[in-house]
């Protein structure tokens, strides 16, 4: 694929970062995955500005990722879920959490620790074969 003519490349990658791109949105899911749904905590712990996280999480909505419960009438007052297209998220979340760890802070502020007792590595394999997914083993082709 390196060797088509130049021009805007038809992307799931670039049609996922349409959504989940913007600056607050992924920190917004991680405080759901953690089991954080109502709005001023999500704020409180994201750090982001009330105006601009209900943008993004009216965003997310949208697009399906999260849900919003109502579970107050008076006032009202909602809290907000992952969906399945949310959790699904998670790999992506903690593979980026993993390259954070390594590339990006001194030291990791949590570990997170498999059932299993052991720190958690995020290590893409084929689920066909098992073998470990590197760049050398993949192939660009187009959907038929």
């Amino acid at each position: 694929m390196a060797e088509m003519p130049l021009g805007v490349r038809p992307c799931s990658l670039a049609a996922a970062l349409e959504i989940l791109g913007e600056r607050w949105s992924l920190l917004a899911l991680r405080e759901m995955a953690y089991g954080v749904h109502r709005f001023a905590k999500i704020a409180g712990y994201t750090g982001a500005s009330r105006d601009i996280l209900a943008d993004r999480l009216r965003k997310l909505e949208e697009a399906g990722v999260i849900t919003r419960r109502q579970y107050s009438e008076h006032p009202p007052r909602h809290e907000y879920h992952l969906t399945e297209a949310g959790r699904e998220l998670l790999p992506v979340m903690l593979g980026l959490l993993q390259w954070g760890d390594r590339w990006a802070v001194d030291a990791p502020a949590v570990v997170f620790r498999h059932s299993c007792g052991e720190p958690l590595a995020v290590d893409p394999t084929c689920a066909h074969c098992g073998e470990q997914v590197t760049r050398e083993s993949l192939t660009p082709t187009r959907p038929v």
